[in-house]
């Protein structure tokens, strides 16, 4: 049996989704500097020679806009990823970026798609998904502020802007999805009263125990000899009665 995660902030949540984003950049300050362009090292589809785009096309950005726009969600969503999912947090980039782009390489237009969107697309549907079915109070949270965030994306899965890969948008949330169904996470439970276990019983509880069946307040003052002990009852009644 796996070990139940708790959700704990360590180094490695802000050191990754950062390392990541570096590498991004400096894919694109790379060929700005020496004036070359990477774009036919993307996604290609239904062509042997596009199928290298499957792992290189995240890295490779169109223009410094096109990186910028999915830098700060790829960097949240990352980070959300490493806090709430650790234990499956690589499984989730490494098969997220593969799966996605095979699809994209299978259903896409014949042109080279580039950038992380499929990815955050991923990520997205992922954290969703996950954490609707998780049940969990803080999981159900984070979806609700994804969707906060990032609802309006939903609309890039269609094919209502020129020149953008919607099929990568959309091949991304079919995947996320399909993780969110495929990937178990044990998530540690919150923290019970007694009051909240199954095997709790009213009679049993001392708190209880100081008040009668009407719920009026109970006081008992015991003394060393239990036959002299002395109730005192409080009987609230509303006014006019």
């Amino acid at each position: 049996m796996k070990k139940e995660e708790h959700f704990k902030f360590t180094p490695e949540v802000v050191i990754y989704p950062v390392f990541f984003v570096l590498i991004i950049w400096s894919v694109l300050s790379f060929e700005i500097k020496f004036n070359v362009n990477f774009n036919e090292y993307g996604i290609y589809p239904l062509t042997l020679k596009g199928l290298r785009g499957v792992f290189l096309s995240p890295f490779i950005h169109g223009s410094i806009e096109h990186l910028y726009h999915n830098t700060v969600p790829l960097f949240v969503l990352t980070m959300a990823l490493f806090y709430f999912y650790r234990a499956i947090a690589w499984k989730i980039l490494i098969l997220g970026i593969l799966v996605s782009g095979f699809l994209t390489w299978c259903m896409g237009r014949p042109s080279y798609h580039i950038g992380a969107s499929g990815l955050i697309y991923v990520l997205v549907s992922f954290t969703f998904f996950k954490g609707v079915m998780a049940k969990h109070f803080r999981l159900i949270a984070l979806s609700l502020l994804v969707i906060f965030l990032y609802g309006s994306m939903v609309w890039y899965v269609l094919p209502i802007k020129e020149g953008m890969s919607w099929e990568g948008h959309l091949a991304g949330l079919i995947t996320g999805l399909l993780f969110a169904f495929l990937f178990k996470n044990r998530i540690a439970k919150p923290k019970k009263y007694e009051w909240q276990e199954d095997t709790y019983n009213e009679e049993d509880d001392p708190f209880l125990k100081h008040f009668d069946e009407n719920g009026n307040f109970i006081e008992t003052i015991e003394s060393e000899d239990e036959e002299s002990r002395t109730e005192i009852n409080y009987i609230y009644k509303e006014n006019g009665d």
